[in-house]
């Protein structure tokens, strides 16, 4: 009686495990299909018409050529807009991270209702449209703008701010800055306290405090937010256009171009694909970064 039991409870296990497996496989293929259906498809749509060929007036004849390829690796302008795009963006990366590394630093040594207060600070200017805040930094940095007196109020002739690379990566600097923070707060948490004590005990400067104990325990925080912010940067359209003033060319503005000015959709296509391979490139260093830092 006991042996029959037991060689009947047996199968058990291996049916209850199975009903987990369809749980979660019914869980996750809602997401599978959206995923699908909302970014592989139109990325593949996108890989295709990249070898169609562009006809006058924006026609589109449906074949299949390296024209657009080899046109995009063959010109100097192509060449030098994702050269320009990537370290353009490199540029922006690193200045949003220092600039928001010491407020990422305060704010997660900060505690109570003023840690708080500093959190939604940071939040804030999430929560206000990219297109409001770049026609904010235009009235700040337009020829009559206050930047521009004050810095001609001291004497000192005042540089160009606008429509040029300088005013684009102002923008897109502070645009970025709370995703580079909150990244930055997010890899913290390695961040003990008495690590810092225990190096000041030993008789460490900050200084080398800072760059021997607390820089290296912040790393992965500072490569979450440099591939955030560097991802976003070459994305970037609105800012670029609006401070850039058209003169000032990089890869979102050249797709936008193709697509809707000179109604080039193949080569729109193919620009696109570039745009993805650079963040398939940004996350594979990233990956990288990750396992040499742990």
């Amino acid at each position: 009686m006991t042996a029959s039991t037991t060689i009947d409870a047996a199968p058990a296990m291996p049916r209850f495990a199975l009903g987990r497996a369809g749980t979660a496989t019914a869980l996750l293929l809602p997401i599978a299909l959206i995923n699908a259906i909302g970014f592989l498809l139109p990325v593949l749509n996108l890989l295709r018409m990249s070898f169609n060929e562009a006809l006058a007036g924006g026609g589109i004849r449906e074949t299949f050529i390296l024209d657009n390829w080899t046109g995009l690796f063959g010109d100097s302008f192509y060449l030098e807009l994702i050269m320009n795009s990537v370290s353009v963006s490199l540029g922006i990366t690193f200045l949003t991270l220092v600039v928001s590394y010491p407020i990422a630093l305060y704010l997660h040594r900060s505690s109570g209702r003023w840690r708080t207060f500093l959190t939604v600070l940071v939040i804030s200017p999430l929560l206000t449209s990219a297109v409001v805040r770049t026609y904010g930094w235009i009235a700040l940095l337009a020829d009559q703008g206050p930047i521009v007196k004050t810095i001609a109020a001291l004497g000192i002739t005042p540089p160009r701010l606008m429509f040029n690379t300088t005013g684009v990566v102002i923008g897109l600097t502070e645009i970025l800055m709370p995703y580079m923070i909150l990244s930055l707060l997010a890899g913290f948490g390695r961040l003990d306290p008495r690590v810092e004590e225990a190096a000041m005990t030993l008789g460490a400067p900050p200084s080398k405090t800072f760059w021997r104990v607390i820089l290296p325990l912040t790393l992965p925080g500072i490569a979450l937010g440099c591939l955030l912010c560097f991802v976003l940067a070459v994305s970037s359209f609105i800012t670029p256009k609006l401070l850039g003033g058209g003169r000032v060319f990089l890869l979102a503005t050249e797709i936008y171009d193709q697509a809707i000015v000179t109604l080039n959709w193949p080569l729109a296509a193919t620009l696109s694909i570039l745009v993805l391979v650079i963040f398939g490139a940004a996350l594979a260093v990233y990956a990288r970064v990750l396992r040499v830092i742990e």
